[in-house]
């Protein structure tokens, strides 16, 4: 959660659309002491141009530019040797690291790439990578931005006249549907093709063409884990339904094929020694700047303040605001900070209309470790939900517990938790470390499951050790090898 969010109050909200957006959120990446650089906006937001202003908008969404100018040379790198094997080595490319634990990479129109720390950490060489960047390019080249954004503006089109025209509301759901069925088909299709290109730009620039594959699957196996940890099931087929991504199965098949038709395993260059050399010390998980997790803790050394989840809950900390979800998903969590004016009570704000059903009777003024703060009760369908709003300085904390089974034991643990939240002593702030990446040495007496054990991560050691350095079950360490670690 960054440290400036000013979010507005939001506008009427149905219930069931916030507990399907907590739970879709929470299902769904050694710092320096430089300071983040952000692009200076032109005065005027009418002089920005569409590229400036999807920049601008990235950039707030993932947590600005990573700034670590030798993790940036050595991408820039790889991709002016990807243009130069490229079927247009005209196109001119601009790359930006994004400050983001996220697994992602995009591109604009005009060339502009977009890469997370999250996915240079994932990755295990700069085969690895390359496929990625190249698959970007891939977009690039066929226009498949051009021409998703104009299939996006029929979908709104649609969307718009089911909404406000069509009196049938079975003929105008089917409608909706089948048109956003179509734009995912197309977007299925575009992944399938830029994949393609993807893996003969690679092998054409003497990357090993088999990069695209091993980092498919470890996408998937990663996706699994998090899934696991956060209670969802990575087996539901609904995952796959109306993505705008091929399933990782068919696409790590079609990148397999790909990649024979240009030679054999083996081939190509990995140059997975340099590339771990890179990313040792770089940021793992959360940036300082927005807070950490830790286990069910988050703790924002910068704000000064700290809370603790109800037991069972794993956390996800986003730009926008903490989400957190219970093993098995009958239980959720929202935090985030919102501008509530100084004269203003808060049990009137948690009335105001901003959720709708709010219990007006059971709004009431509370204080939460000396801090002034109130709480309310609202109902949907199948969810119900406690809130609080904590004032803290000039802002006002939300938290938004929801539940499917209203039961008092329920309740009180929403409760504890709340009563969690407190300021955070000086000596408390400045102990807590980011986690980075560690770079080390297997020796003689190691094994997966030692190593494993020095991760410094709060659940899931052994599985995310091995998805974190591409390792199947069945893989064993070789003494003299370097892996990646998580330490403080």
């Amino acid at each position: 959660m960054a440290a400036a969010l000013k979010l507005p109050s939001a506008g009427r909200t149905h219930i069931v659309i916030v507990a399907f957006a907590l739970l879709l959120a929470a299902c769904s990446g050694i710092p320096d002491n430089r300071q983040v650089s952000l692009p200076e906006p032109p005065k005027r937001a009418e002089l920005q141009t569409p590229a400036q202003r999807e920049h601008l908008r990235i950039l707030a969404s993932y947590g600005g530019v990573y700034e670590n100018p030798a993790l940036h040379a050595m991408v820039t790198k790889v991709v002016r040797r990807l243009v130069a094997a490229s079927e247009r080595p005209d196109l001119k490319y601009q790359v930006t690291i994004l400050n983001s634990p996220a697994i992602n990479a995009f591109a604009l129109p005009n060339g502009h790439l977009y890469v997370t720390r999250g996915l240079i950490a994932l990755a295990n060489d700069k085969a690895e990578l390359a496929s990625v960047l190249a698959h970007e390019m891939g977009h690039v080249i066929a226009h498949h931005a051009a021409i998703r954004e104009e299939q996006a503006k029929q979908a709104a089109i649609i969307s718009h006249v089911v909404n406000d025209v069509l009196s049938d509301p079975q003929a105008g759901a089917l409608a909706l549907a089948k048109s956003k069925l179509a734009l995912a088909s197309f977007s299925r299709a575009q992944e399938f093709e830029a994949d393609g290109i993807g893996v003969g730009i690679s092998a054409r620039a003497g990357f090993d063409p088999y990069g695209a594959s091993r980092f498919l699957t470890d996408m998937q196996r990663n996706a699994d884990l998090k899934a696991a940890a956060g209670g969802g099931n990575p087996d539901s087929p609904a995952i796959d339904f109306l993505s705008t991504h091929p399933s990782t199965p068919e696409r790590v098949k079609n990148a397999l094929a790909n990649a024979r038709q240009f030679s054999g395993p083996g081939t190509g260059e990995r140059d997975q020694d340099q590339y771990l050399a890179d990313v040792n010390g770089m940021v793992y998980g959360d940036d300082p700047s927005e807070g950490f997790v830790r286990g069910r803790r988050f703790l924002h050394p910068k704000l000064g303040f700290t809370f603790l989840a109800p037991p069972g809950f794993s956390l996800d900390n986003t730009a926008q605001a903490v989400l957190g979800l219970k093993d098995g998903g009958g239980e959720a969590l929202r935090l985030d900070v919102v501008s509530v004016p100084a004269e203003q009570s808060l049990p009137d704000y948690l009335t105001s209309g901003w959720l709708e059903n709010v219990d007006r009777a059971s709004a009431k003024a509370i204080t939460v470790n000396g801090f002034p703060a109130a709480t309310a009760t609202a109902s949907g369908d199948t969810w119900t939900f406690r809130l609080y709003a904590i004032r803290y300085g000039s802002d006002v904390y939300r938290f938004i517990y929801a539940s499917k089974t209203k039961s008092a034991a329920v309740d009180r643990s929403f409760r504890d938790s709340i009563l969690t939240f407190r300021r955070m002593s000086l000596k408390e702030s400045s102990e807590v470390k980011p986690l980075h990446l560690k770079l080390v040495t297997v020796g003689p007496k190691d094994t997966v499951e030692r190593l494993a054990r020095r991760m410094a991560t709060a659940d899931h050691k052994l599985e995310r050790f091995r998805v974190l350095n591409g390792l199947e079950p069945t893989d064993r360490l070789t003494p003299g090898e370097k892996v990646k670690l998580v330490a403080e």
